[in-house]
């Protein structure tokens, strides 16, 4: 929180301004000791009082107050300033060239790290220090800069509603707008261009209305044309203008007063024109802002169909809950649900929040979440996701989380920032654009002055109508638009396929991948192992090994562990306590069973020990050979058994591995298990390379040594131990099924657990990479060919000049050809063909 506080004195005013700024990484007093110094090092700090209890350091500057350079002071001394994200509704924005200028505006508050605004969702997305920067100071940046904004509720669906509502008044206002313009501009177009294409028409009119009557009646209607619908391009592009940040709205503007202002010229006061220049372009102008709008009605239908996929995802949130409260159930607005609560669910009703089931059974339909059709059997203990659709029983469950925690609510959030976000590829757009209006207003003025000085008679009128069309022409527009609407529809219908871009980045990276390294237990498996044979030594029982092995894996958490224990109890084995439980990752597992030394682990943990396991050599190969894992079991310093355990193989994990080679992939695996069992997996699946018996701490290294020879490389996995190599890959991947250390970790999440997700996001990517490379192609092309021909290039060579007319038509329908071909990919078809099915409204009870 910054505070300034004014203090007059006698003869002087004393300035002094207070900063609070939360401060991380301090652990003792000694660190406090070091920031309280580098902060009173600072030009300007009166006192610097650091609170190690709060984490806060307290500031009190006089006249001359830089709240950076206290934030650098503070990271000079090896701390940090936490970061905050703010995001801000951004309103007025037209072109790309608005998206310029907020973001500069934004970026020049001391204490903003990065500024990112999107066009397509009129949305900003703020990084920057927390306490330095108020919510305050962004809103009047963004309003100095000429715009609106207003900071988004921390609630995803009350920021969508108010979003939708303001969209739809805007989508309301533009098609009232148009109606008003196009009935006021047709009799204009008809009296003007009827008179030049109907000879017989243009005798009417003269005999009927007379020339100068005829000039007036245009001068009314296109002044309540320009001064009724299109007053809206004034006030925007006038003040833009003034502001030296001209924006499309000042392209139109200027285009359509020059025209207007000929037209009112050439009508009252023609003498002081040039002979043979005193034309009239009321039409032009009339026409011009009629087609604007109607090109802005039809982008704002299209702006709306692009974030669909946000309103479905949204729409599946319950309005309200049946809570027990004192002993009845009362049905209560899901925002007065809290964690704790006991919620009841009828059949046929969504479930409102995440929680526990305490009472009753049902299935549930969680295709919204995993894109698994068949419905899931819930009973006391299971955990249910808010959304979800209860299909046949009804049960009780205990809330455990509410708001912005649940399940859906993250979906929801994780979809709009990959929206919101920005490639790569926009880098080059976003140079452009800013200049990119200044530049054509330049290209008008000089259209101008050449046709003046060396255009034919009347070289006024030529002059006119060619820097006109130049200036209306223009569209930086569809140049904003081309990238931030394909990732809107592209992650839209990814989240529709299960698949949840967490960082849009990764979106363009996915593209570029070409090997796919495949965790093995969990990701290409089922992640539940299941005991298949123990082959005790001469002298050990088979059920005595047993018993005494399972005793020591129940204090593992690893899947094999817990196949070994439950073969145990299968074959109701009594399962003794133990004592002295140690744990080698990697290795294996050891413990004291009754007074004995069992230890169990890899054949490298035998040897650790100092035992020989040639003698099960044979077995052990045989069983690798077979896709089994094998393990070793020692009992007081002997070698006991041969112990293996296979994890099947996931259904789908073969055609899996079959698409993601049609798309020209090689696919690696990385495992934990021995070169016999990993090439044996990876012959049964067709995979290309193999990295065995890594442990967990290798996989990064496996993952660096596939990249040595230059390729990109995207891991899929799932488990605690994947974390690190998901932060490592090019692109991570992350199994949804998995633990929420792993998918905080990735760049893409599989909320289906399907392998077969992965070619379902890999196609995804390359055809939304692909349709915004049209996209931009279109914008650059259409601007680049266009306005040369607007200012008459193609003259000299045949004649042929570009109406100002043309001019508007073309652009006004260039931003809706970008938007139009965004919107194919809600149309992508899956090569998989999984994907999430929200149930509509026509099957919930609610």
């Amino acid at each position: 929180m910054t505070s300034v506080s004014v203090q007059q004195g006698a003869n002087s005013a004393l300035r002094t301004t207070r900063l609070s700024l939360p401060v991380e990484g301090m652990t003792c007093a000694s660190c406090v000791g070091r920031v309280e110094r580098a902060l009173k090092a600072v030009p300007g700090v009166q006192t610097a009082t650091v609170n190690l209890a709060t984490e806060r350091a307290d500031i009190t500057f006089g006249d001359r107050a830089d709240p950076q350079a206290a934030v650098g002071a503070i990271e000079s001394a090896g701390y940090a300033v936490r970061e905050e994200t703010t995001e801000l509704g951004i309103e007025d924005m037209t072109c790309a060239s608005c998206v310029g200028r907020v973001e500069k505006a934004l970026r020049q508050i001391p204490g903003v790290i990065e500024a990112n605004v999107n066009l397509a969702t009129e949305r900003a997305r703020v990084r920057h220090s927390a306490g330095l920067v108020t919510t305050a100071m962004l809103e009047a940046a963004v309003e100095q800069a000429g715009y609106k904004a207003r900071r988004l509720s921390a609630a995803t669906a009350s920021s969508d509603d108010q979003d939708s509502e303001r969209r739809e008044n805007e989508a309301r206002g533009l098609r009232r707008s148009l109606l008003i313009a196009a009935l006021l501009t047709l009799p204009v177009f008809v009296l003007e261009m009827g008179s030049h294409l109907i000879p017989a028409m243009h005798h009417w009119v003269l005999g009927v209305l007379g020339e100068q009557r005829n000039a007036y009646l245009q001068f009314v209607l296109t002044t309540l044309v320009l001064f009724g619908p299109g007053l809206r391009f004034f006030r925007k592009g006038v003040p833009a203008l003034l502001r030296g940040a001209p924006d499309m709205n000042s392209l139109v503007s200027v285009g359509t007063a020059a025209a207007y202002g000929y037209s009112v010229v050439a009508t009252f006061i023609p003498q002081v024109l040039p002979q043979g220049t005193a034309n009239i372009y009321f039409e032009a102008a009339a026409v011009i802002v009629t087609l604007i709008l109607l090109g802005r009605t039809l982008e704002a239908r299209a702006k709306g169909r692009t974030s669909q996929a946000i309103k479905r995802l949204v729409g599946l949130q319950a309005k309200t809950a049946h809570v027990e409260r004192n002993g009845e159930t009362l049905e209560i607005p899901l925002d007065q649900v809290t964690t704790g609560d006991v919620v009841f669910v009828r059949p046929g009703e969504k479930i409102p929040v995440d929680g526990q089931v305490v009472e009753g059974a049902s299935y549930v339909d969680e295709s919204m979440i995993t894109g698994e059709p068949v419905p899931v059997s819930k009973g006391v203990g299971a955990e249910v996701v808010g959304g979800t659709i209860n299909k046949t029983g009804a049960f009780s469950f205990r809330v455990t989380k509410v708001g912005a925690n649940t399940v859906l609510a993250q979906i929801i959030r994780l979809v709009e920032e990959a929206q919101g976000s920005k490639l790569p590829i926009q880098a080059l757009v976003d140079k452009v654009t800013l200049w990119f209006v200044p530049a054509v207003m330049a290209a008008a003025a000089l259209t101008f002055l050449i046709w003046l000085i060396f255009g034919p008679t009347p070289a006024l009128t030529f002059a006119l109508v060619n820097a006109v069309a130049v200036l209306i022409i223009a569209c930086p527009c569809a140049m904003g638009l081309a990238t931030p609407t394909s990732i809107m529809v592209g992650t839209g219908r990814a989240a529709e396929l299960g698949v949840l871009f967490r960082k849009g980045e990764a979106l363009q990276a996915l593209r570029d991948v070409s090997v796919i390294a495949l965790d093995k237990t969990g990701t290409l498996t089922k992640g539940r192992p299941e005991l298949t044979d123990l082959v005790p030594a001469e002298g050990f029982d088979y059920d005595e090994v047993l018993a005494l092995v399972a005793a020591v894996e129940t204090r593992s958490e690893h899947p094999i562990a817990e196949a070994i224990v439950a073969a145990a109890k299968q074959r109701d084995i009594k399962i003794a306590a133990i004592e002295a439980f140690d744990a080698t990752p990697g290795f294996g597992v050891s413990a004291k069973v009754s007074g004995r030394t069992v230890s169990v682990g890899a054949d490298r943990f035998m040897t650790q020990l100092g035992l020989d396991v040639a003698s099960f050599l044979p077995a052990a190969q045989r069983l690798g050979e077979q896709g089994k894992s094998p393990l070793y079991a020692a009992i007081d310093g002997r070698l006991a058994a041969v112990i293996a355990v296979a994890d099947p193989i996931k259904e789908t994990t073969p055609e899996a591995i079959k698409a993601l080679h049609a798309l020209g992939l090689k696919v690696a695996m990385i495992t934990g298990d021995n070169a016999a069992t990993a090439s044996a997996i990876a012959r049964q699946l067709g995979i290309d390379e193999v990295a065995a018996e890594v442990l967990p701490d290798g996989k990064v290294a496996a993952l660096k040594q596939f990249r040595s020879h230059g390729a990109r490389v995207a891991f899929v996995g799932d488990g605690i131990n994947d974390a690190p190599a998901l932060a490592e890959a090019d692109v991570g991947l992350a199994i949804g099924t998995g633990t929420d250390v792993a998918i905080e970790a990735a760049d893409v999440v599989l909320m289906s657990g399907d392998l077969r997700g992965v070619a379902n996001a890999i196609a995804l990517s390359q055809a939304t990479i692909r349709n915004i490379k049209q996209n931009l192609f279109w914008a650059f092309a259409y601007n680049a060919v266009l306005i040369p021909v607007a200012a008459g290039m193609l003259y000299p060579i045949n004649g042929t000049l570009l109406s100002p007319i043309f001019a508007a038509a073309a652009m006004a329908l260039s931003s809706v050809f970008v938007l139009g071909n965004a919107l194919r990919l809600k149309r992508f078809q899956a090569p998989m063909g999984i994907e999430s099915r929200p149930v509509g409204p026509e099957n919930v009870k609610v």
